[in-house]
């Protein structure tokens, strides 16, 4: 299908209705363009910005592309009816985890929405602005982990999720994680050793996306949602192995912000 005439996610209408393997034949083009580096997707999203798309925008269409593939993962496992926990840093990709949790909510599914950072409050204006958003929406239940100790409380019947929503940190880690992110990994690990589906926003927690190089701990992913082209480090052998299943959504950065 070409890209001009496939709807990106935030003004699809069909989005929450599709199953995995609709949504992977809805972004089939953007799947087919050439893998970049986290460098260079970078790059091209302040391009992006610079050309006069609003960032808050694309996180608007990421975090709605999440949202669908979330909704489409519990459906697949047949996990309807529980709640979706999302652990978001305090970075964009935590934001891009904020708006699927209000657009899951608004779908009708079940949402505990987890800042996990020290912090109050995220670090960056458009996820802070979509943290925000979440306050006394219906179905949503907003927790903040500043702490190791926040989320082993966070831990306990987590057996009860539908899945997970990885969205902690969206690039490569240099070193070791920190608390209370570095919890929240081992917890999701845990968590899906015991049977719990596991999406990842962009990249799995700890994989960089230009090598595919883990860190320890690392969170192993049933799927990850990527953005605007396939990624370099998510088609090294590691770090697919650590991906799960791969789809590559479409978030309006347009041709132009690719080239220089």
């Amino acid at each position: 299908m070409p890209t001009r005439t496939t709807p990106l996610p935030a003004d699809d209408p069909d989005l929450p209705l599709l199953t995995l393997d609709e949504l992977a034949l809805r972004w089939a083009s953007t799947a087919a363009r050439a893998a970049i580096t986290a460098e260079a997707m970078t790059g091209a999203d302040l391009k992006a910005q610079a050309l006069g798309v609003p960032g808050e925008q694309l996180m608007e269409h990421a975090g709605t592309a999440v949202a669908a593939a979330a909704r489409a993962l519990v459906a697949f496992n047949g996990r309807e009816g529980r709640p979706v926990l999302v652990l978001a840093g305090p970075g964009n990709n935590g934001g891009d985890g904020f708006v699927a949790a209000r657009r899951l909510a608004g779908w009708g599914m079940p949402v505990i929405a987890v800042l996990v950072a020290g912090d109050e409050k995220p670090r960056t204006p458009d996820a802070a602005r979509n943290w925000k958003r979440l306050d006394g929406l219906e179905g949503v239940t907003k927790i903040h982990a500043a702490v190791a100790r926040d989320v082993a409380i966070l831990g306990q019947g987590i057996e009860r999720a539908a899945i997970i929503v990885d969205a902690l940190l969206g690039t490569g880690v240099r070193g070791q994680l920190r608390e209370p992110v570095r919890s929240a990994v081992e917890m999701i690990r845990k968590a899906r050793e015991g049977g719990m589906p596991v999406l990842a926003v962009d990249t799995p927690t700890a994989v960089d996306l230009t090598s595919g190089d883990p860190s320890d701990p690392v969170v192993r992913a049933d799927l990850t949602v990527t953005f605007h082209r396939p990624k370099t480090g998510l088609q090294a052998r590691v770090g697919r192995a650590l991906a799960g299943r791969v789809l590559v959504a479409p978030i309006g950065i347009p041709p132009e912000a690719d080239r220089g």
